[in-house]
């Protein structure tokens, strides 16, 4: 894709299940950088995308180091008129990740969801040409939906946001009533996000977590609970 990507940031993920909702936030409350809650607690959905074949899938499976991620995200409630959408295209590079974002046009997410409803939705957004085209090759496969939390480090320079709470249903090209559905209350997910140029310092964080890094994903841990 031709069109430039925001700033490159790490990313590093823990996906939880040894400690819980409760735990977890107490641990990042007396972390030593002194994390504080910023913005307000929010419902997040994403609708993923793949190509035939599940190549994204098994493209992480497999630990390929550069990897594309395509979702539909927008907040709050999960079904019924979508306001405010937006396309993310997201490059990962082993631990760092850029990515750009595309306003769509508001939708209707319902049992009338269909593949081609979602390229009518493409083609009105005026997504650039290169862009339409790229998506012909990908189809929509699994829509989350998680309740997450933000935190900042007293410095700014380190941001936590924990994610918990995770709901995954099953989407189809047409014919959609989002019956197939897991309920994730084991796992959580907590993920550290900081500049480039702060590398150096984030060992000083990671230190103060006790959880595990780990190379899984929402998409990954949705396609494996609904066993595409």
């Amino acid at each position: 894709m031709s069109f430039e990507f925001d700033k490159s940031r790490y990313e590093k993920k823990f996906v939880i299940s040894e400690f819980d909702e409760k735990e977890i936030e107490h641990i990042i409350r007396f972390h030593p950088a002194m994390f504080s809650e910023i913005f307000w607690e929010r419902n997040v959905n994403n609708i993923y995308f793949d190509t035939e074949g599940r190549g994204n899938y098994f493209k992480h499976l497999s630990g390929v180091s550069k990897r594309l991620k395509i979702r539909i995200r927008w907040y709050n409630e999960i079904f019924g008129f979508i306001k405010n959408p937006v396309l993310e295209i997201k490059i990962k590079n082993n631990d760092l990740g850029n990515k750009k974002i595309f306003p769509l046009i508001e939708f209707k997410l319902d049992k009338d969801f269909s593949l081609d409803y979602l390229q009518e939705i493409f083609k009105k957004s005026n997504l650039p040409p290169g862009l339409l085209e790229e998506l012909k090759l990908s189809k929509p496969v699994l829509l989350n939906s998680y309740k997450r939390k933000y935190f900042l480090s007293a410095d700014r320079k380190f941001r936590i946001t924990f994610d918990s709470e995770m709901k995954f249903f099953k989407i189809k090209s047409r014919n959609n009533l989002f019956l197939e559905k897991i309920q994730d209350d084991y796992n959580k997910v907590v993920e550290l996000k900081f500049d480039f140029k702060d590398i150096e310092n984030a060992g000083n964080i990671t230190e103060g977590l006790p959880f595990r890094l780990n190379a899984s994903s929402k998409f990954m841990i949705g396609v494996e609970w609904l066993e595409f």
